[in-house]
């Protein structure tokens, strides 16, 4: 099914209408945040298990009738609003910490299309059979009353940022759920796999490069060459699968060689590179960082295919 975009009316950005609520802001939306695979806590996975209602002793403030103004839609599922608002509104703040370095440019797009991708990753953990049980459910918000010092903090910031009780819950189960369909996606990734072990000579100019590279075929010393053209730094690639390098053409170059060989020179946007493998095995644990970089890859292209298979409508205009 094909994305769809409208764009009605004008959306605009604000900072939080009362800093007061700022480190409440935090520590709810913490709280809420899908982290990196290894980092949830282990949920089951119920299917025929009857709801039970919430037990959690924090009373949320009760519905509303008024419809609630949505930011867009997935696959018929809304965003409200308040939370798009809520999570822009800390975006900014945490930019303006300087003890942060984070990209201000496209924020509310960015900011959207993370709230896209989580409806799209729970709505996928409901279709898996999925259930966030309402006692767990129940437990979270406990906690999160306890750390904010009582529901009455809770309920006023809830006010202030324009929660209503359904918002709040159900946006509780969508991280959760995202999170629990986040690690299906990780865990497909195999943690010992075919790897590489190679080093690079890295040049900023071409003519250098082929120079240097006509000398590796006339015999001269790969480890002689590096001391020269990269003093101080030893070029070492160190172990890496496929799919873990930024720059693919020099992971294609190390996996194509043996070991000793070295590569023609190959230009990416770093510069002009002669790559030489240095060991191979079909088998060896994958380090902590390059299994970070595969699982993130893997949740990466999974929702792009998601993504074109949904129904996406925004309903406001981002500026």
């Amino acid at each position: 099914m094909p994305n769809h975009y409208r764009y009605p009316r004008k959306l605009f950005l604000s900072s939080p209408k009362n800093t007061r609520y700022r480190g409440i802001c935090y520590l709810i939306v913490g709280l809420f945040v899908v982290a990196s695979c290894n980092q949830s806590p282990t949920l089951p996975a119920t299917i025929d298990q009857p709801t039970i209602a919430p037990t959690a002793t924090f009373t949320p403030p009760p519905p509303t009738p008024t419809p609630i103004p949505l930011v867009a839609t997935v696959n018929g599922e809304g965003i409200p609003i308040t939370i798009f608002q809520l999570n822009l509104d800390l975006f900014m703040i945490a930019q303006a910490d300087p003890g942060t370095n984070l990209a201000t440019e496209n924020i509310a797009e960015q900011v959207l299309n993370d709230l896209i991708d989580l409806r799209i990753l729970a709505q996928a953990a409901r279709d898996a059979g999925h259930i966030v049980e309402d006692s767990y459910l129940a437990d979270r918000i406990t906690a999160v009353v306890d750390q904010i010092g009582g529901e009455e903090q809770l309920a006023t910031w809830m006010a202030e940022n324009g929660y209503t009780s359904e918002i709040f819950l159900e946006e509780f189960r969508t991280h959760i759920a995202a999170a629990w369909m986040r690690d299906q996606i990780c865990a497909l990734i195999p943690v010992n796999v075919e790897q590489v072990h190679a080093r690079q000579i890295l040049f900023d100019n071409s003519i250098v490069a082929e120079r240097v590279y006509n000398q590796l075929l006339d015999g001269a010393s790969f480890d002689n060459l590096l001391a020269i053209h990269n003093p101080g730094e030893l070029g070492d690639l160190g172990w890496f699968p496929r799919g873990y390098l930024t720059e693919a053409q020099i992971e294609e170059a190390a996996f194509s060689l043996q070991p000793g060989e070295f590569s023609q020179v190959i230009e990416t946007n770093m510069g002009f590179h002669v790559v030489q493998l240095i060991e191979y095995t079909s088998q060896r644990p994958i380090d902590p960082d390059a299994l970070l970089v595969l699982r993130s890859k893997a949740v990466s292209a999974w929702l792009n295919d998601r993504r074109n298979q949904s129904e996406i409508m925004i309903l406001m205009q981002i500026p």
